[in-house]
């Protein structure tokens, strides 16, 4: 038996349970029934009925929300300590289940097993990382004045809501929720209707490793509803969210009336500036890396290729030829480098950008088809002959397209860079520093890698500015977001106090 049969045949074994009961919601530690009866998932590789899944309402976001709010006061005062063990033992849970973790993400999503076979490690390895800053997070400064201590204290905000995205679900789980969880602060948790199934497996990793009932709680549904319910319910203090930037301004709108804490990661069509002078080949192998891998469904995937004139023609036929040799296939293959997209929505946005780039004016260089009937896979596209007024260096396509646009001068690339509504990630590849100074400095982006791919640090900042989001995941970021800042004076004598109506 091969490695791609004896995943499928792993797979199997680990959704018979999810065949046979579907995913209900999970609130207070019970499984709940959807208020709204049942929705269907689907696997993209073959369309195929995976399970029924709970369609969670208001009437069951108001039910976790408020088992959040009970259980909040029990979780925020256990000795941070205490709350640091069950993190650890979370993290080795999820450690011991990563395979599972794996196959279903693969089939739920269309990710491939290349990429997958890491995230369940990345995810404990965001529980550990919080786990130990969970000690620290109360802590604060002595500033002294000339009649008073003052002291400055973390306290957790409270109930949030985390609202997460399909792409790499379960690590992006795990890098809101393990944060919210060390600060103090207890969850109710909205996954992606798409991709429902590791969502239900943190969930109960977290209570088999001894977190309390009602700390966690698992609602599935749509935006509309439970979605809309979560951003607006007054219990929650603060909602976290990954996802479209127009889903984004929605829920800061829906936040509004409740005075909501608002975390927004969101959308990009992020810049990758090749110049000249650069190490031609790490470049070219960065570029392909940051598109077509995770299938292009990232939000910091480079998306637009500034190439350097001089260098283009040569830069673009490597590229065709490293993209056409892109292998297309069966996620559980681990040969395999991009599956199916997500959803036939998803499917059907991504290859209509298709025929916009040929009426643009653009060119197919590579790629541009749909690939069989059965799931809904592409190849790997790239777009040149572009320009960076055209809609596909405008809008986010999220998927493995990539549009390459040739720019003169390092003024000319940096207009265009800058020149879209986006500003989450840049990527500048050059050999010269000072270059690398002066373009990083006004490249209008949260995050920016010089001669590199995106690598992620979790102590380091990781957000964006414009319409990629509000607020800074990482470190010490993310307690700046799960907890409020409080200060105490202490008088340090009888210094004199105004008297008022005194005789």
């Amino acid at each position: 038996m091969g490695i791609l049969e004896d995943n499928i045949t792993k797979l199997d074994g680990y959704l018979d349970r999810f065949r046979e009961r579907g995913i209900q919601n999970r609130i207070d530690g019970k499984d709940c029934v959807g208020a709204g009866g049942v929705f269907t998932n689907r696997s993209p590789v073959d369309k195929s009925k995976i399970c029924d899944v709970a369609h969670g309402t208001a009437e069951d976001i108001d039910t976790a929300a408020r088992a959040a709010a009970d259980a909040f006061a029990g979780w925020r005062d256990m000795p941070a300590a205490a709350r640091r063990k069950i993190l650890l033992t979370i993290a080795d849970g999820i450690e011991a289940r990563a395979e599972e973790i794996a196959l279903c993400e693969c089939w739920d999503t269309g990710q491939t097993m290349r990429f997958m076979s890491k995230a369940a490690l990345r995810g404990a390895e965001n529980f550990r990382y919080f786990a130990d800053q969970a000690i620290k997070a109360r802590d604060g400064q002595h500033l002294r004045s000339p009649t008073l201590m003052n002291v400055t204290t973390r306290v957790p905000i409270g109930p949030v809501g985390v609202i997460t995205p399909w792409n790499t679900p379960f690590m992006l789980s795990t890098w809101k929720i393990a944060p919210a969880l060390a600060a103090g602060c207890t969850v109710v948790h909205k996954p992606a209707e798409a991709s429902p199934l590791t969502a239900r497996l943190l969930v109960e990793i977290a209570e088999e490793a001894g977190l309390p009932p009602g700390v966690l709680n698992t609602v599935n549904g749509f935006g509309e509803g439970a979605g809309k319910a979560l951003c607006e319910h007054p219990a929650i203090r603060a909602i976290a969210f990954v996802g479209e930037s127009r889903t984004g301004s929605l829920i800061t709108k829906q936040g509004a009336d409740t005075l909501k804490r608002n975390h927004l990661e969101l959308g990009g069509k992020n810049p990758v500036i090749v110049f000249e002078d650069a190490d031609l080949e790490r470049a070219l192998d960065a570029v392909i890396f940051m598109i077509y891998s995770i299938n292009g469904e990232r939000c910091t995937s480079s998306s637009r290729l500034l190439i350097q004139d001089t260098i283009r023609e040569e830069f673009e036929a490597k590229l065709v030829e490293r993209v056409n040799n892109i292998k297309v296939g069966h996620p559980l293959d681990p040969s395999t480098e991009i599956g199916p997209l997500v959803t036939e929505e998803h499917y059907n946005k991504v290859t209509s950008y298709f025929d916009i780039a040929r009426e643009d004016g653009a060119t197919i260089a590579a790629g541009g088809e749909k690939v069989g009937e059965e799931g809904y896979f592409i190849r790997p596209t790239l777009f040149t002959n572009a320009t960076n007024d055209m809609r596909i260096a405008q809008e986010e396509i999220f998927g493995p397209v990539l549009t390459s646009i040739p720019f003169a001068t390092e003024e000319e690339a940096l207009s265009m860079a800058n020149d879209t509504p986006y500003g989450l990630t840049g990527y500048l590849w050059t050999n010269d520093l000072t270059r690398a100074l002066r373009f990083t400095d006004k490249l209008e982006a949260g995050m920016i890698w010089v001669n590199s791919e995106n690598v992620r640090h979790l102590p380091t900042p990781f957000g964006g500015v414009k319409a990629s989001g509000i607020g800074r995941d990482g470190g010490d970021w993310s307690f700046e977001f799960y907890m409020e800042q409080k200060h105490i004076g202490f008088a340090t004598g009888q210094h004199k106090i105004t008297k008022l109506g005194a005789l």
